[in-house]
């Protein structure tokens, strides 16, 4: 049996600490859900259809002609915004009849008149049924992720680790995509599978930590659920930090470095790692400890009773 000498340094998961936690996580679920549902997502092309233009000019571009050169050909309800450089610019549109290449034809012959040295680098066409399809299916795959990550945590743990499992990964896919809703980001699927990404790694911390509290469990005989739940996050506390450190230096230098086509897939990342990492300390930990899960959880039921008797 291992013995543990001293007791936790960080009262992590003391009654106070819970309320405060969950009074967070509540006001965090409860902002996300309001602004989904008043403000919507900024979905983008993949989700909505249209037309997506990426242009590149020889010099700073001038939104305000551009804007103006669409509305003049016939393209009045173009959206048009830099797009990092102060040369770059991406236009929207909603969705177009006729010609696929017609249409393209015609946007680069517009939007090539009003400048020399203009280059259209990137057109991307998407209808408005992919879309939907894309925005359903994007749904279902979170839906169905979380319902198999509750079956496996339940098989490798227990029905009280699982719920406080789920629990927290709902919370970091709710909180992330909330994030988005907020401030107003692009959402399209390169933010499904960072959220996605994100459930992953918050799942592989919870469970290393779910898999040290069930070793203390068993080690700390006597302790009680809190106690244990307490040192086991202690032990895992650097090795915690060490990785969400590294990982969010890689993303930031990607957020910096990467250009603006994958800034919000970054920014998803870095969200949902920071409230990952928060998650399943209180979320996970503090779920399962609110269902009273202890040793007796753990020990597998002795299936047949002839076998009480040879028990010491």
């Amino acid at each position: 049996m291992r013995l543990i000498k001293e007791k936790t340094s960080i009262d992590f998961l003391s009654s106070t600490r819970r309320k405060v936690a969950l009074a967070v996580s509540l006001t965090l679920v409860i902002a996300s859900f309001v602004s989904l549902a008043t403000r919507g997502l900024e979905f983008g092309i993949d989700f909505t259809g249209g037309i997506l233009l990426e242009v590149g000019y020889s010099e700073a571009a001038n939104l305000e002609k551009i804007r103006s050169d669409l509305t003049d050909a016939g393209y009045s309800s173009a959206q048009v915004q830099g797009f990092g450089a102060e040369d770059v610019v991406l236009v929207r549109l909603p969705p177009q009849e006729g010609d696929v290449d017609e249409i393209r034809a015609r946007l680069q012959q517009t939007l090539q008149a009003g400048e020399e040295g203009t280059v259209l680098r990137r057109v991307e066409f998407v209808s408005p049924q992919v879309g939907s399809e894309l925005a359903e299916r994007g749904a279902l795959a979170m839906i169905i992720a979380l319902l198999m990550i509750f079956v496996y945590v339940m098989v490798r743990f227990q029905w009280k680790f699982s719920a406080g499992a789920v629990a927290a990964l709902a919370h970091d896919a709710i909180v992330t995509v909330g994030f988005f809703s907020i401030f107003g980001l692009p959402f399209d699927l390169t933010v499904v599978a960072a959220v996605l990404a994100v459930i992953g790694y918050s799942l592989n911390d919870t469970v290393v930590a779910f898999d040290r509290i069930r070793e203390n469990f068993f080690a700390l005989r006597g302790m009680s659920a809190e106690e244990a739940m307490n040192i086991s996050i202690n032990e895992m506390l650097a090795r915690t930090i060490i990785t969400g450190v590294t990982t969010l230096l890689v993303l930031v230098a990607l957020l910096l470095l990467g250009g603006e086509s994958i800034a919000p897939f970054s920014i998803a990342l870095i969200v949902g790692i920071i409230i990952g990492t928060y998650s399943s300390i209180y979320t996970a930990s503090a779920t399962a400890l609110a269902l009273n899960v202890n040793a007796q959880d753990l020990i597998e039921p002795i299936k047949d009773p002839t076998l009480i008797d040879d028990l010491p």
